[in-house]
């Protein structure tokens, strides 16, 4: 399949990842308020090992999570998109759509608009049946987004996330769910 690059919303290109995106990323991950619901904020090594691992992620697959970019400004704003869940759980093999979004860009309806601009190429263009979304349990504004874009949560779902050890505060998982049927009604 060739590779989607490129996707818009309404405010938002959603776009391959660029060298010069870099700093703004790596200034992203390092905010500890960002990185909340994340094991660390991350270095700027580690932030651009993740963009190679995206781009990685986009070779083998046609699609992955695409860099953000205000239309009005052009600025580099964070994340969003679809991704292959890399662990073993009670609900894989499955896609999951995720997002990261820097702090000045909170509150401004972004995530959720370029969500539902990735759920519409999950189904209709990655022809995918079902979408999930996961988050500690502490992360509201994360299951916000998630309920905003038409995905709902059955308690029984939940999870103990296996890349976290025993006792981290951030192993109790959600997990959110969208399937086709679902989101053609919300259409």
């Amino acid at each position: 399949m060739e590779p989607i690059l490129e996707l818009n919303s309404a405010r938002l290109l959603m776009r391959q990842w660029r060298d010069d995106d870099l700093p703004a990323f790596a200034q992203m991950c390092a905010d500890p308020q960002v990185m909340k619901y994340f094991p660390a904020p991350m270095s700027r090594l580690e932030s651009a090992k993740l963009i190679g691992r995206i781009r990685g992620h986009f070779a083998e697959y046609g699609f992955g999570l695409w860099a953000l970019e205000r239309k009005d400004n052009g600025h580099f704003i964070g994340f969003t998109g679809l991704c292959v869940v890399g662990f073993d759980a009670h609900f894989t093999p499955s896609v999951e759509i995720g997002w990261r979004l820097a702090r000045e860009h909170w509150g401004l309806g972004f995530a959720s608009e370029a969500a539902w601009t990735a759920l519409g190429c999950g189904f209709e263009h990655l022809d995918l049946d079902e979408i999930v979304s996961f988050t500690a349990v502490s992360n509201q504004a994360s299951q916000k987004v998630m309920q905003a874009i038409g995905m709902h949560n059955d308690p029984d779902d939940g999870f103990d996330h296996p890349n976290l050890p025993d006792g981290h505060p951030l192993k109790a998982h959600v997990l959110y769910r969208i399937n086709r049927q679902q989101w053609l009604a919300t259409l």
